[in-house]
């Protein structure tokens, strides 16, 4: 099997997700853009699992089934803050969330 495609396809998946997180200002839209990176790095380990043969059969289909598990729990947890994000400001977009201590008036003095 030739691994020059899906490496070619995995690297263009990563890129989109790279632009996704940087350009996106909706968090719904940002945390898709994050599955779309792990997902290229799924697609990484499985064509490296077929092509390089290591000394643990099938390691790269394991580590991709970590990062599917991992994928899952991030999804959890993202969509929890961003519903109780939604519930509190009335809106999703990363740029009306507060990151430090103080609160939104506090930083207006």
């Amino acid at each position: 099997m030739r691994p020059v495609i899906p490496y070619v396809t995995a690297a263009l998946l990563f890129g989109l997700g790279v632009y996704g997180v940087l350009r996106r200002r909706n968090a719904v839209l940002v945390l898709m853009a994050v599955e779309l990176m792990l997902n290229a790095v799924n697609l990484v380990l499985v064509t490296a699992d077929t092509t390089v043969r290591a000394a643990l059969p099938h390691s790269g289909q394991v580590f991709a089934l970590f990062v599917i598990v991992l994928a899952a729990a991030e999804i959890g947890v993202g969509l929890a803050i961003v519903l109780q994000l939604y519930r509190l400001r009335a809106s999703v977009t990363v740029d009306d969330v507060p990151l430090g201590e103080r609160s939104s008036e506090g930083a207006a003095r």
